[in-house]
């Protein structure tokens, strides 16, 4: 017989901050007296919006293991005082509100932290202050450095989701909160309405910093903030979580998508704790990763590919593992968790989940495919190949990049306007009839390929600009000539040496890049081909590189530049595979 569950829910408490403000949540207890451990999400996008908390961890079902669950608005959000900024008050209010839930009349002095994305962000950065009663934490599709990974990837503007989540997510449903004039309310309401219907509009428009809505100040401030500081600088080094990963002190149940828009910063996440996190219960961290793209309702199809019913967060009991999770960690009990194996990951290509001692997975072993042409490596009619043997005398291969048409974003990590960039997997086929795409692909496979880790690709190339950015994108291309992405990255010329100093680059000179395209969990089977796309743009996930050498933001001209790809023997390009013998040997 089901156990019946009476639930406490109280509205708008009051949780004061150290310097004032008054913050508010929503608390759902256990109806019967007694204390209980709690668990926090703290949230910018409406703690009366509860099914977005519901859909990570339902109150009825946390409440009938014994939790009490708060759900609060962060600083300047909804029924919460003070000023939205991004991530700067997280730290000391998320502090402030543990140390607050932990001496409520109704806590036992334990509490854990869960939720996605940006309750991802107030988890990690109220770890960071050491609040004594935080026990763990459980971040969820979420970034490790606001610089690289969530504002910038490689150094580029990751336009699509900086535009689209500042107007649709944050400025737009919060509009009432910034005491605008009612008529001046108004006017900005339509023209934010105008710019998130058609999308297209505002991520087109140039220069960069002169978006007429987001050049006030006083809707995001931070918006103009992130422009100004393109390189990794004193701007956002309190917000670097994978640097100060050793002051974390509790232990994290990282979960992440291979088709989300902060899979690297998932995987630092849980690479920097399991190595230098700050006491022995952090280096205990856990991994889970699926076919996910940014969302929290962890369904089966990602784009337009349907990995299986067992790739579902309901089929795989994530809410069970969650709560499994503070039941460790917050109630002591011995739940057998921390005997299983830290990683599970989800294998596409046969559709399936895969327990692992470590990521990447011990047996892995990073093989070196090279890049091959006689020249003509462009488009789907090219000779492109890929394969292990190093190349010798080869001829480059060559493309023109105009910003003025870039390459379209098709699928990949993306978030949050899935009308103008749909994120997960999709044929690429569209995208590689272009001839300024270079593709690189092995013959049809005479035995499955397994590949589940990092991967890289090194690429010697000249541009004539004197800055430019080069992509590249991992595909699995069936027999049928299907082209499913599944992974890619970035790199901008400038910072090719890294993000903390631009450094130009002399036009015609050839230079090394490494372009990180962060990870994949993937098996080719017998048949299928791997496939490398090399380009220079992937609009609008990220802004359009002009050309120019100008400073960033500031151009509104965009000028051609003719890219040159070598592979020879002194210059030997290659992409970095992640290969698994199969079975395990």
């Amino acid at each position: 017989m089901r156990e019946t569950v009476r639930l406490t829910v109280e509205r708008d408490v009051a949780v004061p901050m150290r310097d004032g403000t008054v913050l508010y949540a929503d608390v759902y207890r256990p109806a019967a007296a007694g204390r209980y451990p709690v668990i926090l999400l703290r949230t910018p996008y409406n703690k009366a919006f509860a099914r977005i908390a519901y859909l990570q961890l339902d109150p009825m079902r946390a409440a009938a293991r014994g939790y009490a669950l708060v759900i609060q608005d962060t600083r300047g959000r909804y029924a919460s005082g003070g000023e939205f900024y991004c991530f700067r008050a997280e730290a000391d209010d998320g502090y402030d509100t543990v140390e607050w839930a932990a001496a409520a009349p109704w806590a036992d002095g334990n509490v854990g932290m869960y939720g996605a994305s940006y309750m991802g962000a107030t988890q990690w950065l109220a770890a960071l202050a050491r609040p004594p009663h935080l026990r763990c934490l459980v971040p969820i599709v979420t970034a490790s450095d606001y610089h690289e990974g969530w504002t910038y990837q490689g150094g580029a503007f990751s336009l699509g989701f900086n535009l689209s989540w500042t107007l649709s997510s944050l400025i737009l449903p919060n509009l009432a909160h910034l005491a605008l004039p009612s008529g001046e309310a108004d006017r900005v309401r339509a023209a934010l309405v105008e710019a998130v219907d058609r999308m297209c509009g505002p991520l087109g428009h140039l220069p960069l910093g002169e978006l007429p809505l987001l050049r006030d100040r006083r809707l995001a401030p931070y918006y103009q903030d992130w422009l100004a500081h393109p390189d990794d600088d004193d701007y956002w080094r309190a917000w670097n979580i994978e640097a100060r990963h050793g002051e974390v002190t509790v232990p994290a149940l990282n979960v992440g998508g291979w088709y989300d828009i902060f899979l690297g910063g998932t995987l630092r996440n849980y690479l920097g704790m399991r190595a230098r996190g700050g006491s022995p219960a952090a280096r205990q961290s856990r991994l889970i990763v699926g076919p996910w793209v940014h969302s929290t309702l962890f369904p089966n199809v990602s784009g337009e590919v349907d990995f299986g019913v067992l790739s579902q967060g309901v089929a795989l009991d994530l809410e069970g593992i969650m709560l499994r999770w503070f039941d460790h960690w917050l109630r002591d009990i011995d739940t057998g968790l921390l005997a299983e194996p830290p990683v599970k990951r989800f294998v596409m290509g046969e559709n399936r989940w895969q327990d692992e001692a470590d990521w990447p997975p011990p047996a892995m072993r990073p093989v070196a495919y090279y890049l091959h042409s006689g020249g003509r490596a462009n488009s789907l009619a090219g000779d492109g190949r890929l394969g292990v043997d190093p190349p010798r005398e080869e001829p480059p291969d060559h493309y023109l990049y105009d910003p003025r048409d870039p390459v379209p974003t098709r699928g990949g990590g993306l978030c949050c306007w899935p009308a103008a960039a749909p994120p997960g997997a999709y044929d690429q086929r569209p995208i590689e009839a272009r001839p300024d795409v270079l593709l690189y692909s092995t013959p049809p496979l005479a035995e499955a390929i397994e590949l589940a880790g990092p991967v890289t690709v090194r690429l010697w190339a000249a541009s004539s600009a004197p800055d430019t950015d080069f992509t590249a994108k991992l595909v699995d291309v069936a027999p049928d000539g299907y082209a499913r992405n599944l992974t890619d990255g970035i790199i901008r010329a400038r910072y090719r040496a890294g993000t903390r100093v631009a450094t130009p680059i002399e036009p015609g000179r050839v230079y090394e890049y490494a372009i990180d395209l962060w990870a994949t969990s993937n098996v080719f089977p017998a048949g299928h081909r791997v496939r490398l796309e090399v380009s220079s743009s992937n609009f609008p996930r990220f802004d359009r590189n002009a050309n120019t050498g100008r400073a960033f933001g500031t151009d509104a001209e965009l000028r051609p530049a003719l890219q040159t790809v070598c592979h020879d023997s002194a210059r030997a390009s290659h992409v970095v595979l992640p290969v698994v013998p199969r079975g395990g040997a």
